[in-house]
């Protein structure tokens, strides 16, 4: 089947304003649009700039707007794009380097604020044990890759650039409801601001855009019911 593309194209170096390049691919419905986009540099335009890696949905460097929706370009298949233009975006919120390719600096420097780490003195005799029940409670959390899809997609990220990025702040709950970890009241202390989770006024898009389907703003509410509950 036939496929139309129309790509935001743009080189920081050198170009003064941003345009679209439109591009036309053969693919099957099967497919996905990373592939068409691989098509698309290899046989048509290696000029064309972009970020991939695994291809798998796991590590999360095709984050882009596709169709005005932040997604993973290696999950969306071609058959749901049958029959329409497939519009192709960097991600919102960052300054873009070139093409489909945005500079991740400020958002990895706002996750190593958070310390996405766990934090707990001294050495146990074998390992730091952990209940299944307590393990749940950081289940969803844990599949985050670190895509910022959420961050491209929060209206309040869009806005202000000084909100910490709902990205950050599940790394944070991944910390703060830890059962290992010692630093729970710091961590909270650390997010009780305005440009903390009280900056997020639940517009969902963040869940909406995960490709992990983790429950971002379910998860950005508790820690702020964790924060009325332990520091009120």
């Amino acid at each position: 089947m036939e496929m139309n593309f129309k790509i935001f194209r743009f080189d920081s170096e050198k170009d003064k304003e941003p345009y679209y390049s439109h591009y036309t691919v053969d693919a099957e419905p099967w497919e996905r649009l990373l592939d068409c986009l691989n098509r698309i540099k290899w046989e048509q335009d290696g000029t064309l700039a972009f970020r991939m890696s695994c291809a798998h949905g796991v590590c999360g460097s095709d984050a882009m707007k596709i169709n005005g929706r932040c997604a993973l370009a290696c999950q969306k298949l071609v058959k749901d794009y049958q029959g329409s233009e497939v519009v192709l975006e960097p991600l919102p919120t960052f300054k873009v380097l070139k093409d489909l390719i945005v500079d991740l600096t400020p958002f990895f420097e706002r996750v190593e604020w958070v310390r996405p780490y766990l934090i707990a003195a001294g050495f146990p005799e074998k390992e730091r044990l952990q209940s299944p029940e307590e393990r749940k409670k950081v289940d969803e959390v844990i599949r985050c890759i670190l895509c910022a899809s959420c961050v491209g997609a929060c209206p309040v990220s869009n806005e202000n650039d000084k909100y910490i990025g709902p990205a950050q702040i599940v790394q944070a709950f991944r910390r703060i409801f830890d059962s290992r970890d010692q630093e729970k009241t710091e961590r909270l202390k650390q997010l009780d601001y305005p440009d903390g989770v009280w900056a997020c006024v639940n517009y969902f898009e963040c869940t909406r855009a995960c490709p992990k389907e983790i429950p971002v703003t379910k998860s950005i509410n508790k820690i702020k019911r964790e924060i009325e509950k332990l520091l009120r």
